[in-house]
């Protein structure tokens, strides 16, 4: 019975190995293709199907996205057998994708990425389930290092990069969280700093901490005099940190908020515009 009984086990394991990490896309790598409802097409997978069907050279009228719970057939890559949604072939008995997800019809053969199925979310996401919670409030999965110091923003990821305006809950790209709780691609926060960029681009608020750059700003305000006729001035402006009004002596380099000390503010009233947006100019 034991010799019997090796071999298929020998079988069964060589065919989940079978084309292992040969066939697949830039998006993943799986040993199946998707046939797409929509247009019935055949792509790599969902997200090569969206950027042909999205892309420049597309009539406008024309363009269109699948959505990954509609997706009802696959072909195996292996023995291009075509049926319906499952992990292992019904022709050649392939594994499709060493992960699979059946609410997601989702396959992916590098399970090192940890992926997991939320249901609140309603779709597959990776890290390692045991390393994150999903917040209802902010309607997606977060870190459980963030479980009890985040700013809770309501559906905080079900919008657009404030900068590279690609959807969020989604993407297929790291994002971070800022202190405000406004959530952004952690490659888009880099862009923003090899700019001189460190307020949120949705609130205004700083992300970071900038008290080494507000006292190097307490310097240069201190050390530019300002002409006899605006040194009485005073201006109203909001700071954009703490949401204070204050009313402050004009100067043209920037205004100190009185409550928080932050020049991250902006000039509401008083005449001559400041410059307090250009804060970024000091700190370079």
């Amino acid at each position: 019975m034991e010799s019997g009984f090796e071999p298929n086990m020998s079988n069964s394991s060589s065919m989940m190995e079978k084309g292992y990490g040969e066939f697949g896309c830039s998006h993943y790598r799986r040993r199946c293709k998707i046939r797409a409802p929509c247009c019935d097409e055949i792509f790599d997978c969902r997200h090569c199907h969206n950027e042909s069907k999205n892309s420049i050279e597309v009539d406008p009228l024309d363009r269109h996205e699948v959505p990954r719970h509609d997706i009802k057939r696959v072909i195996c890559s292996l023995c291009d057998t075509e049926q319906d949604v499952q992990q292992h072939c019904i022709n050649c008995g392939v594994c499709m994708g060493k992960y699979f997800c059946s609410k997601c019809n989702f396959f992916d053969d590098e399970v090192s990425k940890n992926q997991y199925h939320c249901d609140e979310c309603g779709i597959c996401r990776i890290g390692g389930e045991e390393n994150f919670f999903h917040c209802n409030k902010c309607g997606c999965c977060y870190s459980k290092i963030l479980k009890n110091s985040h700013n809770c923003v309501e559906r905080a990821m079900h919008h657009n990069c404030a900068v590279c305006f690609e959807f969020l809950f989604d993407t297929t790209k790291d994002i971070t969280v800022l202190l405000c709780g406004h959530t952004i691609h952690l490659e888009c926060v880099k862009e923003m700093e090899r700019h001189f960029q460190y307020s949120c681009p949705v609130c205004s608020k700083s992300y970071c901490d900038m008290s080494r750059v507000w006292e190097r700003l307490d310097r240069e305000v201190a050390l530019t005099a300002m002409p006899q006729i605006y040194q009485n001035k005073m201006v109203w402006i909001l700071c954009n940190d703490c949401g204070e009004n204050s009313e402050v002596n004009f100067h043209i380099l920037a205004h100190k908020c009185l409550k928080c000390s932050s020049y991250n503010t902006r000039q509401t009233r008083g005449g001559v515009a400041s410059c307090s947006s250009d804060i970024a100019e000091k700190v370079r």
